[in-house]
């Protein structure tokens, strides 16, 4: 059987030998009493590595993203977001369901949010005709602006203006070690400002399950009783944080390859007639280009497949490819040529 070359996602990574071998021998306890040794040490460090004081194991990155925002917000209130944001698109208008809040959602090119954004559509407290602002909310990577990055002193300005404000900051920080590896800064830095932060480790690091949400003591305590009333209490969990801790520690060291990957693939999609792509955006290791004839992403997705290349037609005209770590340079190179050629044949 042809091996297939699965670009859809980060998220189809399967755990290595490794990992499965400590996962098979995790000591585990019951993780909703606070019983799991190998929990325990997961969130540990994972507050250590982002110099917080405590963390907390979810399921998915999505349980986290709402977990934090219902920590911050109030019924009735609005949060600040990109209109393109994951929280925007991809989680079941869970913000409404789960927080009582509103998605103020705002446009932008690139899927950056900078100050100059947000400050005028922020409502204090006490007004008869607006729901007031509760929360900002920052997408890094952003998905769908295909991985781009915040530079620092965009999320500098950001902090010190909710800051003064007196607005809260949360991180959807799915895939932030790319961001940080992309800037050459540490996770610590680049995430100071934000009063939560959730990260996944079953993206770009390689775990099979698992995102994690930082923030104080206090929080951290609080977000405990809503895990659990959505469900989140996995019990002997220990075997799914035992590859979570893999992949926090070993992850990081590999996602410059993913990001040269990228750049390999979205350079061949330049010299292709027919394909429009931005060079500069390609930060990380997800790829978005555009199809000039017609709305036919769906086709060449079919075609692809048709070869043992998996992409995700992200729109009528749009195709997503993303760079894991089950997807070497040789495989690569092999899907480039594969996209060039079915492209070519599409007329």
């Amino acid at each position: 059987m042809a091996t297939v070359i699965d670009l859809r996602s980060d998220t189809v990574t399967r755990p290595s030998a490794k990992m499965r071998a400590a996962m098979a021998a995790a000591e585990v306890g019951d993780d909703v009493y606070g019983e799991d040794p190998t929990v325990n040490l997961l969130e540990r460090r994972s507050a250590e590595i982002f110099g917080r004081e405590a963390a907390m194991f979810v399921p998915s990155g999505t349980m986290g993203n709402q977990i934090g925002i219902r920590l911050h917000t109030q019924h009735g209130q609005e949060v600040i977001a990109d209109s393109s944001s994951h929280i925007m698109d991809w989680e079941m208008a869970m913000v409404a369901v789960i927080s009582g809040c509103l998605i103020r959602a705002v446009p932008t090119e690139d899927g950056i949010l900078t100050w100059k954004h947000i400050e005028p559509l922020i409502h204090p407290p006490g007004s008869l005709l607006h729901a007031p602002t509760g929360l900002i909310e920052i997408e890094n990577t952003h998905n769908l602006a295909g991985g781009r990055v915040y530079n620092l002193s965009v999320l500098e300005e950001i902090w010190n203006g909710a800051k003064e404000r007196k607005i809260p900051l949360h991180l959807d920080g799915a895939r932030i070690f790319n961001a940080a590896t992309t800037l050459g800064v540490d996770v610590k830095s680049l995430t100071r400002g934000f009063d939560t932060v959730m990260f996944c480790l079953s993206k770009g690091l390689g775990a099979p399950v698992g995102s994690m949400l930082l923030g104080s003591e206090e929080m951290i305590g609080r977000a405990r009783l809503t895990r659990k009333g959505l469900g989140g209490g996995m019990r002997q969990a220990g075997v799914l944080a035992a590859a979570g801790l893999i992949a926090l520690e070993e992850g990081p060291k590999r996602l410059h390859e993913d990001h040269a990957n990228a750049k390999l693939l979205a350079e061949t999609l330049a010299n292709c007639e027919g394909v429009s792509i931005d060079l500069d955006a390609v930060e990380t290791n997800i790829v978005i280009f555009r199809l000039s004839r017609g709305h036919r992403a769906p086709e060449l997705a079919a075609r692809l497949a048709a070869r043992g290349v998996l992409a995700t037609a992200f729109t009528a005209d749009a195709v997503r490819l993303v760079t894991h770590l089950d997807v070497d340079r040789e495989a690569c190179v092999t899907a480039a040529g594969v996209l060039a050629e079915e492209i070519a044949a599409m007329k």
